[in-house]
């Protein structure tokens, strides 16, 4: 009887154990299916490439961009396709319907004929220059057509943005997503700027 009793004991605890095993990896390959859904259908992490969003984004930053429907704000950072050859992370500046103007003797954006205030956005009033002479540039004032919105980078004397033909209004069908996180530098992780 005291056989019987220690074979019982034995055959229990490999099943236990097994029992464990399996229930770990059931959590384990289900949180996989959520990271995997997450990252393809709501969020995607971005690497930020060139200097036209400094001081708020750097080169190899990485910006988390939410990819679900979204409304877009004055301030918002979005990424866009389908413009340059790569992706671009800018800023909107006027949505549909504002009318968008520049003061480039004061340095100054003109948002529906208020100048608009850069210092909101963590960069200085003042830094908006004249546009590169050999990229081809909008005539302003120039009025956001339906379904489009008006961007610009952060570090305005070397962005290549609505100010220019080769990016111009930027249709909403052709933004990516919003940036929500920064990620990456560690040191300036949060919510996004």
């Amino acid at each position: 009887m005291n056989m019987e009793t220690e074979v019982e004991i034995f055959t229990d605890e490999p099943s236990k154990f097994v029992k464990g095993l399996l229930e770990w990896i059931e959590e384990l390959i289900l949180a996989v299916i959520f990271v995997a859904v997450l990252f393809t259908f709501i969020l995607r992490v971005i690497t930020v490439t060139g200097s036209s969003m400094i001081p708020n984004y750097n080169e190899d930053d990485r910006v988390a961009v939410s990819s679900v429907t979204f409304s877009l704000n004055q301030g918002d950072v979005i990424v866009i396709s389908n413009v340059l050859d790569d992706p671009i992370i800018k800023r909107v500046i006027a949505t549909e319907g504002q009318t968008v103007d520049f003061d480039y003797e004061r340095g100054a954006v003109i948002i529906d004929g208020e100048i608009l205030d850069d210092s909101k956005f963590g960069i200085e009033n003042g830094i908006t220059t004249t546009p590169f002479n050999s990229i081809e540039t909008v005539n302003f004032p120039q009025t956001v057509p339906k379904g489009c919105v008006f961007v610009l980078g952060d570090n305005r004397t070397v962005s290549e943005d609505s100010r220019y033909k080769d990016v111009g209004m930027i249709d909403k069908r052709n933004i990516l997503g919003k940036a929500v996180f920064k990620i990456f530098p560690f040191s300036e992780m949060g919510l996004a700027k």
